[in-house]
């Protein structure tokens, strides 16, 4: 990872440039990524296409991003969320359509059953994240924006 200034910059899987950030910096965000924890673990889902994932998602119209997060939290883990601490952004440059997601972290208050958890198939908890993601994880999960977003976490005595 390049670092210049506040910004870090990597290339993803695909090649693209992928650029994050602490500050609001790349505009409106549309999209959401939730590192969430639950009594000292780890809470991810199960996506039923890419595999294993933090929570995360599209915001919907008229939503604030804060919003987004609590609620694809809630879908996809059935968390119910206590604390949400804003991270960061990142910036995908895909050439045909690039992507500004903002980051968030999330402390869980409780972890509800529920009958569905639409594209998702609910929460896995985790005592630690790997340092390399195996086959049963997202490409999401795969590259610099998760160890960064922990080093932020780190920085903010988070975690």
């Amino acid at each position: 990872m390049e670092r210049r200034g506040n910004m870090q910059r990597f290339f993803d899987k695909n090649g693209y440039m992928v650029e994050c950030s602490e500050k609001t910096v790349f505009g409106e965000s549309w999209h959401v990524f939730v590192l969430s924890r639950y009594r000292g673990k780890w809470v991810l889902t199960q996506h039923k296409r890419r595999g294993l994932e933090f929570p995360g998602g599209k915001r919907e119209a008229g939503e604030t991003t804060e919003q987004a997060a609590i609620r694809e939290v809630h879908e996809e883990t059935g968390g119910i969320v206590e604390h949400l601490q804003f991270l960061g952004q990142y910036k995908v440059h895909d050439p045909t359509k690039s992507i500004v997601k903002s980051i968030y972290y999330a402390q869980l208050r409780n972890l509800e059953k529920k009958d569905t958890y639409l594209e998702t198939n609910g929460p896995i908890l985790l005592d630690d994240l790997p340092a390399t993601p195996g086959e049963e994880f997202s490409f999401i999960m795969k590259d610099e924006i998760v160890p960064w977003s922990i080093s932020k976490l780190k920085e903010a005595n988070l975690l």
